[in-house]
C-alpha cells in the first residue's frame, strides 16, 4: 500500500516537494517546524515516529527521584498540528537511501529530501546481567522501574555507572550522582550510603575544564567518588559487583546504568551506517550523507558533537535553511559549527550550564557559567519554549 507521499501531490499544477523525516525528536521536529512556517501548505513534510509521544530527555531525572510520574512528562504527538505536515506514528521498517525510499509496517514513502533522524537505540543486551538488574534510567520505562529501586535504597553502596564510551547528554551520569545525594540527604539515609560514579572519561566533562572542575569540586563536597577513564562491563545481580574495563570491581546495593548506545538496526541494514556501533558519515558542514538528497541530523550521526537534543535542534536548523534556500534559490546557509549548551543539575535547587563548541576551532571548547536559581529558572524557559514552538502549548 502506498501512503501520502507516495506519490507527487499537486496543487494547482505545480507539485509539491516531497520532504520525508524520519523521527519526532529535537532534530525532527524543529526541522518540521521550520519547513512549515517557511511553505505552509506549499510543501509535502511527511513526519513519521513510532511513538506517542515527546518527552525532554533531563525529565527522565525527574521521574527516577519521584518529582514527576511518566505520564506527566509526557507530550502526546497528536498535539502536533502544522500546516504541511503529515504526522505518521508507524515503525520505520526498511530505508533506501539511494532511492529516498522508506517503508514502515503501514506503508511506504517516497521522498525528493529525507531526513533521517532516529536518535540512538539503547542495547542493555551488550552489557551482560544489566537487563537481568533492571538499573538503566535512560528510558522512560527504565526510570520509573529505577524509582522504585531508589526508594527502597536505605544503607549501603550506590554505583552510577557507564557502560559505552558514546551516550547522550554527557553531564547526565554527574546529575544522577548529585541528585542522588540529595535524595537520600531529604530522605536521612546518606549517612548509611556510599556513592560511586564510573565514567569513560579522566574528567566529568572533557570539552569544559571550568566545568569539570565545579563537578569534581562538587563530588568531594558530597562525598562522591568519581572513577575515571573506566566503563562498567558487567553487572552481577546475584553477586552484587559491578566489573569495569580495567579488571576491577565495585560492590553495589543499588546500581544505575547508562547503557551502551548504538544505530538502529534499520539505518545499518539501509547502508547509512557500516555498524552498530558506527555513526552514519555525513559532512560536517552540511550534515548530508554520501546518498544525494539524504541527510542525517541529531544522535544517529558521526558528526562529532554530543549526543544531545540541542545539538540535534541545531543541525535541523541548518538541514531545514539548506532545503529552503534550494527551494526559494537562495543562498546556502552558514555550515554547522556544533554549538549547543546543555544545562547542568547541580542539586541544592541549581543548575548550571555549559556552552560547547565542537566544530568550529581545532578542538571542542566550553564555557562554564555557574550553577544558580538563575540558571535553573532559564532551564524551565528552555523546555517551554520549545514545548510552545513545536506543540503549541
Amino acid at each position: 500500500m502506498k501512503r501520502a507521499g507516495a506519490a507527487r501531490a499537486m496543487e494547482g499544477s505545480v507539485a509539491k516537494t516531497r520532504v520525508v523525516v524520519l523521527g519526532a525528536g529535537f532534530g525532527g521536529l524543529e526541522l518540521t517546524t521550520m519547513l512549515s512556517e517557511a511553505f505552509g501548505d506549499g510543501i509535502d513534510v511527511t513526519l513519521i515516529d513510532k511513538g506517542d509521544a515527546f518527552v525532554f530527555g533531563y525529565s527522565k531525572l525527574a521521574v527516577m527521584f519521584g518529582e514527576a510520574t511518566a505520564s506527566s512528562v509526557r507530550i502526546p504527538y497528536s498535539r502536533l498540528s502544522k500546516p504541511g505536515v503529515t504526522l505518521r506514528r508507524e515503525v520505520v521498517t526498511a530505508i533506501d537511501p539511494a532511492a529516498r525510499r522508506v517503508t514502515t509496517d503501514r506503508g511506504s514513502y517516497d521522498a525528493d529530501i529525507l531526513v533521517v533522524a532516529l536518535g540512538a537505540d539503547y542495547d542493555v543486551a551488550a552489557t551482560p546481567g544489566l537487563a537481568e538488574q533492571g538499573g538503566e534510567f535512560y528510558s522512560v520505562a527504565g526510570a520509573v522501574r529505577v524509582a522504585e529501586q531508589i526508594a527502597a535504597f536505605e544503607r549501603g553502596r550506590a554505583v552510577i555507572g557507564v557502560c559505552g564510551k558514546s551516550f547522550k547528554c554527557p553531564p547526565a551520569p554527574s546529575e544522577a550522582a548529585l541528585l542522588l545525594h540529595d535524595y537520600l540527604m531529604r530522605h536521612g539515609r546518606r549517612a548509611q550510603t556510599e556513592i560511586a560514579l564510573v565514567m569513560p572519561f579522566g574528567v566529568p566533562i572533557p570539552p569544559s575544564p571550568d566545568t569539570s572542575t565545579a563537578l569534581l569540586k562538587a563530588f568531594a563536597e558530597r562525598g562522591i567518588t568519581f572513577v575515571k577513564d573506566a566503563l562498567v562491563k558487567e553487572v552481577d545481580p546475584a553477586g552484587r559487583v559491578v566489573r569495569l574495563s580495567d579488571g576491577s570491581t565495585l560492590p553495589f546495593d543499588l546500581f544505575l546504568g547508562i547503557p551502551v548506545h548504538r544505530v538502529p538496526q534499520v539505518v545499518v541494514d539501509s547502508g547509512l551506517a557500516a555498524h552498530p556501533h558506527d555513526w552514519v558519515p555525513v559532512n560536517k558542514q552540511t550534515l548530508e550523507t554520501r546518498f544525494a538528497g539524504v541527510y542525517a541530523v541529531g544522535d544517529v550521526n558521526g558528526v562529532g558533537t554530543a549526543k544531545a537534543g540541542v545539538f540535534a535542534e541545531g543541525a535541523a536548523k541548518v538541514v531545514g535553511a539548506a532545503i529552503i534556500a534550494q527551494l526559494r534559490g537562495g543562498t546556502a546557509p552558514e555550515p554547522y559549527t556544533g554549538q549547543g549548551l546543555c544545562y547542568i543539575e547541580f542539586g541544592h535547587d541549581e543548575v548550571g550550564k555549559v556552552e560547547v563548541d565542537f566544530l568550529s576551532g581545532p578542538k571542542p571548547q566550553g564555557t562554564f557559567h555557574g550553577a544558580s536559581v538563575a540558571v535553573a529558572e532559564e532551564k524551565v524557559q528552555f523546555g517551554a519554549s520549545r514545548r510552545a514552538r513545536w506543540f503549541g502549548a
